[in-house]
């Protein structure tokens, strides 16, 4: 199978996949949330690929879509690869569709049944592609005052904290 190079921004490829899948696959499963519908946002250059998340009733992924053939490691479909971030290490789930061609994906939440609007979930999408790209905040060191040492580790979570944070 040829690697499908997505020369520009694949955010209307990915929502007509999933999309799709909406209406074919997926119609009728009783996990889809239905206030919320498929869209793909904030795709972005990342070490050459895209990369960008979905928002579909079902689940929220990261999803990288390849943007040149250096640096794209194939896996073979339905196999696992780890990709570092600054936030650290995700394990991406390779998959293809025929809008896409070959595409790794990492779930961040599934089923959906915790968002109540479409706003709330491309909210938390954005805020997790931010966590995913920034450097965790490093620890202070003992010549830190306490108080300024407390307030610091206040501000910095775990990546299942940062994931695991949601509005009741």
């Amino acid at each position: 199978m040829t690697l499908r190079v997505h020369r520009h921004n694949p955010e209307e490829a990915v929502a007509a996949a999933f999309f799709r899948i909406q209406q074919t696959s997926m119609a009728g499963v009783p996990i889809l949330n239905p206030a919320l519908s498929v869209e793909a946002i904030d795709f972005q250059r990342w070490q050459g690929q895209w990369l960008g998340m979905v928002i579909t009733p079902w689940c929220m992924s990261l999803t990288l879509l390849p943007g040149n053939t250096q640096g794209w490691v194939s896996v073979g479909v339905n196999k696992r690869r780890f990709i570092k971030f600054p936030a650290g290490d995700f394990a991406f789930l390779s998959g293809h569709e025929d809008e896409l061609g070959e595409y790794q994906s990492c779930s961040l939440f599934s089923p959906m049944n915790k968002f109540s609007s479409q706003f709330e979930a491309v909210q938390t999408a954005r805020a997790a592609l931010i966590g995913l790209l920034t450097e965790p905040v490093p620890a202070s060191d003992k010549t830190t005052e306490p108080a300024a040492k407390n307030a610091m580790q206040d501000k910095v979570m775990s990546r299942r904290g940062f994931f695991a944070l949601r509005k009741p």
